[in-house]
């Protein structure tokens, strides 16, 4: 009950309880000594951070008190750190495995400034739900990636630690250009949660696949019914060894809903070969994503 009570409150009270089991009197003692008191000891993490999109703002530009507070605005008041030699841990929030603190406990302190735009339907997100930490992500102790400090130096690197299969997809013979660069898991995707599906950036599969391929939009006079329904009906949209990202090889792919007993596939004399060639449907009916000439509803023309 004390957890669901903490998550309708919102990630300030998780921020806050990621603290709760510091004795009231230790906290009362516990003061802010700043980020120099830190340098002496942690040089080379203090460098590495200072070098960093995050680190450039929270020790030269902050604009809140938190940001003021340079390491303290995350990882909270250091005084009894310092005076015991660094020995003493009392109040300081530790991020990963190592500090003991839940995923949730650990993203509130983040989200205490990374709550909007991208991060709005965060929680009840599958990955909020799955426990995955922001440091799972990102880091921001060192620059990894060219941007949004990532963990690895690509989206598609980061996303595969754990989606290993859409790794392995993307190798295959046709794919998405992920592999090029010209667009990430991003493009199609928003990891921190979507009130969509598969936390699409859209409300539908077929609104993602048009933001980029506009022509297979319509609205067509003549259209197919699964092109209508989803691409992905059809189309693996994180790579497939068969051409145009296809599920199946044709003719299979279509006689999965059209059968061939009353339209053979094969030659029936020998002036129909050219229609059959490769045993492939779209030899003649070609605009299958849909027709807009007026005797177009076979998807010929």
């Amino acid at each position: 009950m004390r957890a669901i009570t903490m998550k309708l409150l919102g990630p300030a009270v998780v921020a806050v309880a990621a603290l709760a089991a510091v004795p009231p009197a230790a906290r009362a003692q516990n003061r802010y000594v700043g980020s120099e008191q830190c340098f002496d000891c942690h040089k080379d993490e203090y460098r590495h951070f200072a070098a960093t999109p995050k680190g450039k703002l929270f020790l030269e530009q902050p604009r809140t008190e938190d940001q003021k507070r340079g390491c303290e605005g995350c990882h909270g008041p250091g005084e009894a750190h310092v005076q015991s030699g660094g020995e003493d841990m009392t109040g300081l929030i530790r991020f990963g495995k190592a500090g003991g603190l839940t995923a949730a406990a650990q993203n509130a302190i983040c989200l205490r400034c990374h709550d909007r735009t991208a991060r709005l339907f965060w929680e009840g997100s599958a990955h909020e739900a799955r426990g995955v930490a922001c440091t799972s992500c990102h880091t921001v102790m060192s620059s990894v990636s060219d941007r949004a400090q990532l963990k690895k130096s690509t989206v598609a690197e980061t996303c595969g630690q754990c989606h290993k299969d859409r790794t392995a997809q993307l190798l295959r013979f046709t794919h998405m250009p992920l592999r090029e660069g010209q667009m990430d898991c991003t493009s199609c995707h928003n990891p921190h949660g979507s009130p969509n599906e598969k936390l699409l950036r859209a409300a539908s599969v077929d609104e993602v696949c048009t933001s980029c391929h506009a022509e297979k939009r319509g609205p067509f006079l003549w259209e197919h019914a699964p092109v209508v329904e989803s691409c992905s009906n059809c189309h693996d949209a994180h790579g497939s060894n068969h051409e145009k990202m296809l599920k199946i090889s044709k003719p299979r792919l279509c006689q999965q809903c059209h059968i061939e007993t009353s339209h053979p596939t094969g030659p029936q004399s020998a002036t129909a070969t050219r229609f059959v060639m490769g045993r492939q449907c779209t030899n003649c009916h070609f605009n299958i994503h849909g027709s807009n000439h007026p005797s177009g509803f076979a998807f010929t023309r």
